[in-house]
C-alpha cells in the first residue's frame, strides 16, 4: 500500500493530476475495466442536476432504509469528514476500507492519471462491489457530479435516472444556458431505461435527447404529481396513490418536488424493491442532510438567536433559501456570514438576499477557489444593507456575528460547502 492513513492518501490525490475538474470518461473507464468487476444485480439509481440532488439522494436512501434494504450512497462533496461521502446503511464507511478501495485502484490506474473527485468515484464503486459481493447490499444511490454526461459518475449504467431541477451553474464547463446545460445532464439517460424529472420547468433538451435514445422520461406536474394539503400531502403516480403523507423533515417548499421525484424512482422499481406506505411515511420524517436549509433551534445559549446553514452556492439555491429566511424574519434582523467560490455567478447569486440581510461579514472560504472578499464586498456594497465587514478568518467573522446578533435576530452562514463546514462542527447534533 503506498500510504497508511486517509488523510496520506488525500494529500496525495489532490495534486495527481494536473487539472482539478477534468470531464470525460476515457482515463476513469480504463481504470475501472482494469478491476474487472461484473455488473450489479442490485438496483443502481443515479441522480443528476443543478440543485437537489443530494436531498433526493438522502430521502431516497432513508425511506429504502426504512423498508429494510441495505442501501449504498455515494454523493460529494462532503463537509467535514471524506467518509460521508461513501455510505453503507446510512452510515460512512471507515478509513481502513477507504485506504484499501484505494490501494485497489492505485494498482489497477498503472500509470493512468486520476482526479481527486475520480479517485473517490471509483472508490465508491470498489467498495459497493465488494460489499454487495458479500451480501451487504440490495441498493445502490449516486450522485452524479459536476455534470452528467461526461461526469465520472456515469460510468455506470444504472436502473433508473433521475434528474432534479436544472439552473445555470458551473457554466466553464456545462454551457451557459439551461438547454445547453440540460443536455449534459440528460447524458446519464440510458436507452429504454426509466427517467425521472422532478421540476415542473425542464429544458427541452432533456425531452428531445430521451426520445433520441428512446428512454422513457416521467416528468412532474405530467406523468406524476403532487398536491400540498393544510396538515399533510399527496403524491399520485401511473399505478399509485399516496395519500396523508407526513412533511419531508428536510426544509424548504423545494423539497416536496425532490420528494416527489423519489416517490416516482420508487414505484418505478416497486417490483425489484417494495416499499410500504409506512416506511415512505417514516423515510420522511427521518431523512436529514447536514448543512441544507439546517436549522439550529433557538436557544439560550446564543441568546435567544437562530442559526441557519446552507450550502446554497448559485442564484436557485439561493432564491430557496431566501425564501426560508423571509418567512422566518420577524421583528429581528439577519446577519450573514457569506463565502464563495470565484467560479460562480457571484452577483446573481447573491442577488437574492439584497433586501433581507441588515449586516453582512464576508469571508473568503479556505480552498484556492474562493473568490476575494473585495470581489464579494464589491457587488454586496450595493446592497442596502445597514452595514458589511470583511473578514480574514471564517471563525472571527462568525464570533463578531454572534457578538452583535440580538435577541431574536438570524444567523445566515451560506455561499458553499466551504464555509459552512468551518461553522457545523460546532452546532452538528451527533
Amino acid at each position: 500500500m503506498r500510504f497508511n492513513t486517509l488523510q496520506q492518501w488525500l494529500s496525495w490525490q489532490e495534486s495527481l493530476h494536473n487539472k482539478e475538474i477534468d470531464l470525460g470518461l476515457d482515463r476513469v473507464r480504463q481504470v475501472y475495466q482494469q478491476l474487472h468487476y461484473p455488473a450489479f444485480n442490485i438496483p443502481v439509481i443515479s441522480v443528476a442536476g443543478t440543485n437537489g440532488k443530494g436531498s433526493s439522494v438522502a430521502i431516497l436512501a432513508s425511506i429504502y432504509t426504512q423498508a429494510g434494504y441495505r442501501v449504498g450512497s455515494y454523493t460529494s462533496p462532503h463537509l467535514i469528514h471524506y467518509n460521508e461521502r461513501i455510505r453503507i446503511n446510512q452510515q460512512p464507511v471507515d478509513d481502513a476500507r477507504l485506504c484499501d478501495s484505494f490501494a485497489r485502484i492505485d494498482k489497477a490506474r498503472a500509470e493512468i492519471s486520476l482526479t481527486y473527485f475520480e479517485f473517490g468515484t471509483l472508490a465508491a464503486f470498489d467498495i459497493f462491489h465488494q460489499a454487495e459481493s458479500d451480501g451487504e447490499l440490495d441498493v445502490i444511490v449516486l450522485e452524479v457530479g459536476l455534470g452528467g454526461r461526461l461526469d465520472a459518475v456515469n460510468l455506470l449504467d444504472a436502473d433508473v435516472m433521475l434528474i432534479t431541477s436544472i439552473g445555470l451553474d458551473h457554466t466553464d464547463w456545462l454551457g451557459d444556458t439551461r438547454e445547453a446545460i440540460g443536455f449534459e445532464k440528460a447524458g446519464i439517460m440510458r436507452s429504454h431505461k426509466p427517467a425521472v424529472y422532478s421540476d415542473p420547468d425542464m429544458p427541452q433538451s432533456i425531452q428531445a435527447h430521451a426520445d433520441k435514445i428512446a428512454a422513457p422520461l416521467y416528468r412532474l406536474g405530467k406523468e406524476f404529481n403532487f398536491e400540498q394539503r393544510q396538515l399533510d400531502w399527496q403524491w399520485s403516480g401511473e399505478n399509485t396513490l399516496r395519500t396523508a403523507l407526513p412533511r419531508p423533515a428536510l426544509v424548504g417548499e423545494h423539497q416536496y418536488k425532490n420528494a416527489a421525484g423519489a416517490l416516482k424512482v420508487i414505484e418505478l422499481l416497486s417490483a425489484r424493491l417494495p416499499v410500504s406506505q409506512a416506511h415512505v411515511r417514516q423515510g420522511l420524517v427521518d431523512v436529514r442532510v447536514d448543512g441544507r436549509c439546517q436549522i439550529i433551534p433557538v436557544n439560550q445559549s446564543m441568546g435567544g438567536q437562530t442559526l441557519i446553514l446552507d450550502v446554497a452556492h448559485n442564484a436557485d439555491s439561493v432564491q430557496c433559501l431566501a425564501q426560508l429566511v423571509s418567512e422566518m424574519k420577524s421583528s429581528g434582523q439577519v446577519h450573514a456570514l457569506v463565502g464563495m467560490m470565484r467560479d460562480k455567478a457571484l452577483a446573481e447569486s447573491l442577488q437574492p438576499m439584497r433586501e433581507l440581510v441588515d449586516h453582512w461579514y464576508i469571508v473568503k472560504a479556505p480552498v484556492e477557489r474562493a473568490a476575494e472578499t473585495a470581489q464579494l464586498a464589491a457587488i454586496i456594497g450595493t446592497f442596502p444593507a445597514v452595514s458589511s465587514t470583511c473578514f480574514e478568518q471564517i471563525a472571527v467573522a462568525f464570533s463578531e456575528m454572534q457578538l452583535q446578533a440580538k435577541k431574536g435576530d438570524i444567523l445566515l452562514v451560506f455561499g458553499s460547502f466551504y464555509t459552512v463546514a468551518a461553522i457545523l462542527p460546532s452546532w452538528i447534533s451527533e
